[in-house]
């Protein structure tokens, strides 16, 4: 393995320590991370544009559950919170600061110049403003029901994230009175980006208009005989952590189904405004969400630039976007129209997603479904989408009379009222489906295909980094392993065995599983490399993975590396090791790879010797998350084919550890600086890209 120590410069500063870093300011850092995709001229314009839509995403996710959980925490540790809480807020508010100057000054413009426009009311000409009107009253007029406050009328409930408007008025309401302050929610169900009949817009413009605006040109259309003196956009963004106590309840699924219901509306833990809003009706929101002054949040544009992926969906632009990829089919390693149950009989496949097609999963269980002498299939599902082929291929199983139980994890967040309404369907043909073990969340992706050959069962496994979803498949960076090696397909089968059953089983032989022993095993690992380094012999640590923030690895890391051991971390998001500090963690490097498509690989790799039987290297479900080691139940597997050990090395580790195009390393006091190339710029996705030529 590659040591990349040459890649990061000497730890300097007085009064460094090894408090580790803060976990909320780093999902904030991997989101400046993101936001900096929106400023390189490299990228394609309107992918610049989604970057920023990506920001607005995650910190809307951010808002509705950690810093939800922080004001919390906040509140019940006191005052020597206080100082933590303000610095996260500033450190919030300087984020999306950054990201609406980016929007209004350099990627509006930039789009603008390519005749891709956005118009406000004053920028639109006779013939767009007579469009909108029509458009306005009778698209978007008949939806709308303003809602005057008094005390027969009080503030209305809204909805988490939902576009409001906030009106201040002149003059008496219809019954004499000076009824001044009234609220226009706008239904989720209008678009939020409408584009302009060609007819109507320049030559070879592209015309484009936002529901908030044609709201705000038309305003006084809701009020006849009313004066509208100020109003604002506003939107609130709501605790949306869903809490059953699963002690406590008979049916699971029957409480989260409830609690969908009022998701909507938890408590407010931000409210954006527009920048122009006046103080008095800021003032006045405030005092209705029961928010302090710092979850004000001043914004120079629309309050939720998510939707603009809207416009971008609309846009005809192809040269604006990155070129289509078609992820490859391994045609050397699975022939197409070959039996997939005769090809596994001869070896492991190992499938990398997105740069290799998804398509042959797919294929497997389809295979599965169809073929007679298959008399089992069990799958766990976290996050499969609304639509879902893979689903539609259970139920089908189901439906021929083949025995099908699925795990179905009905707490991925935000993901609960999908997997819900599967569970449903799966059940209602007669599938199997079980919901995990109560307190943990089943996060480990298995697929286990049993099949009568002869005289015996044979059993085939699909073990995935990932989530069994082929949209997500084809943006997200994993690893799929297909495979009928027995005694870990039987593991599989084992670990399906006690969530069905809830029975204490003999610990698997290969597979390593939380919460029982796939943290102690890390931890082993990494005392064998500290045991090595000491010696003198070759110690080296390389860890891939989403998150890193268990305190026991960390710790283990450390003390590796003090013993002398080379350790690269990989950590695309929150990473609270605190690196570069002398005589302590000099020795680890961290870096975080942010690129066309999300990392999410989970790759781990030790070596505490000379030759390879002192080698090891796993792919997991897992982060390095307590959170993953002690309260979900994943999997991790080892892999034990040399060649395919040396292919994830080759593809999943080694690139990423030489790319200076889209890696940013991490500083000892927190800070990410971008990796400066001494030479030609190395993109690890895209020399990943150009391998597998899709």
């Amino acid at each position: 393995m590659p040591d990349a120590s040459a890649d990061l410069p000497p730890a300097t500063g007085p009064g460094l320590t090894l408090l580790p870093l803060n976990r909320e300011q780093a999902i904030l850092a991997f989101n400046r991370r993101v936001l900096a995709q929106a400023r390189r001229p490299d990228v394609p314009l309107l992918e610049r544009l989604r970057y920023i839509t990506i920001v607005s995403s995650n910190l809307d996710e951010f808002f509705e559950v950690r810093y939800a959980d922080y004001l919390e925490a906040a509140a019940a540790i006191g005052s020597a919170s206080d100082v933590d809480l303000q610095a996260l807020s500033a450190d919030a508010h300087a984020l999306i600061d950054e990201q609406y100057v980016l929007f209004n000054e350099q990627v509006m413009p930039a789009l603008a110049a390519e005749g891709i426009v956005v118009l406000n009311h004053a920028e639109r000409n006779d013939a767009q403003r007579q469009w909108v009107a029509r458009f306005f009253e009778r698209q978007v007029m008949p939806l709308l029901v303003p809602v005057g406050l008094d005390p027969a009328h009080p503030f209305p409930l809204v909805a988490n994230k939902s576009l409001n408007f906030i009106v201040r008025l002149g003059g008496r309401d219809a019954f004499g009175r000076e009824s001044s302050i009234a609220i226009v929610k706008v239904p989720r169900v209008l678009p939020r980006v409408i584009r302009l009949p060609d007819a109507v817009c320049t030559p070879g413009q592209q015309g484009f208009v936002l529901l908030s605006s044609v709201i705000r040109a038309h305003l006084a259309d809701l009020f006849p005989g009313r004066e509208v003196e100020t109003f604002s956009q506003f939107r609130v963004t709501r605790d949306s952590d869903l809490e059953v106590d699963e002690d406590d309840v008979t049916n699971l699924r029957q409480a989260l189904r409830s609690g969908l219901t009022t998701r909507h509306f938890g408590q407010a833990v931000r409210l954006e405004v527009v920048r122009s809003c006046p103080e008095e009706l800021s003032a006045f929101l405030l005092q209705q969400f029961a928010l302090p002054a710092a979850a004000l949040y001043r914004v120079n544009g629309p309050v939720n630039l998510v939707r603009l992926n809207q416009l971008i969906d609309q846009t005809v632009a192809d040269r604006l976007r990155f070129p289509v990829y078609e992820p490859a089919w391994p045609l050397l390693r699975l022939p197409r129209g070959q039996s997939i149950f005769e090809r596994l009989r001869r070896g492991d496949v190992l499938l990398h997603h997105p740069f290799e097609s998804f398509e042959p999963v797919v294929q497997f269980l389809r295979e599965a479904v169809h073929d007679p002498d298959v008399l089992a299939i069990k799958q766990t599902i976290y996050r499969t989408g609304t639509q879902s082929v893979l689903m539609d291929l259970l139920i089908e199983a189901a439906r021929r009379g083949k025995e099908v139980m699925v795990v179905v994890e009905l707490k991925a967040r935000f993901d609960e009222e999908a997997n819900i309404n599967w569970a449903e369907r799966l059940e209602a043909v007669g599938a199997q489906v079980v919901y995990g073990i109560v307190g943990l969340k089943t996060h480990g992706k298995l697929l286990l295909v049993t099949r009568r050959e002869g005289a015996r069962l044979r059993r085939y496994a699909h073990l995935s980094t990932g989530n069994y979803n082929p949209r997500t498949a084809r943006l997200y960076t994993d690893i799929g392993y297909l495979t009928a090696d027995e005694p870990l397909a039987a593991d599989a089968d084992a670990v399906f065995h006690q969530l069905a059953s809830l029975t204490a089983m003999k610990p698997p032989r290969h597979l390593l599983t939380a919460p029982f022993v796939l943290h102690g095993r890390m931890l082993r690992h990494l005392s064998q490399v500290a045991d090595a380094a000491r010696a003198g012999r070759p110690a080296r640590v390389v860890v891939k993975c989403n998150a890193l923030t268990d305190p026991g690895l960390i710790d283990g890391l450390v003390a590796a590396a003090q013993a002398g051991a080379s350790i690269d971390l990989v950590v695309r998001g929150a990473c609270m090791l605190r690196p570069g500090v002398p005589g302590f963690t000099d020795r680890i490097r961290v870096r975080s790879i942010v690129g066309r498509f999300l990392e999410h690989t989970r790759v781990i790799y030790f070596r505490w010797g000379e030759d390879d039987a002192h080698e090891a290297l796993y792919l997991s479900s897992a982060d390095w998350m307590s959170r993953n080691m002690f309260r979900r139940i994943e999997v991790a597997w080892p892999v034990r084919d040399a060649a395919l050990r040396q292919r994830v090395i080759d593809e999943c580790l080694v690139p990423y550890l030489h790319d200076t195009c889209e890696a940013w390393l991490l500083r000892t006091d927190g800070h990410y600086d971008p990796v400066m190339a001494g030479g030609a710029p190395v993109s690890a996705q895209q020399a990943l890209m150009r391998r597998f030529g899709g």
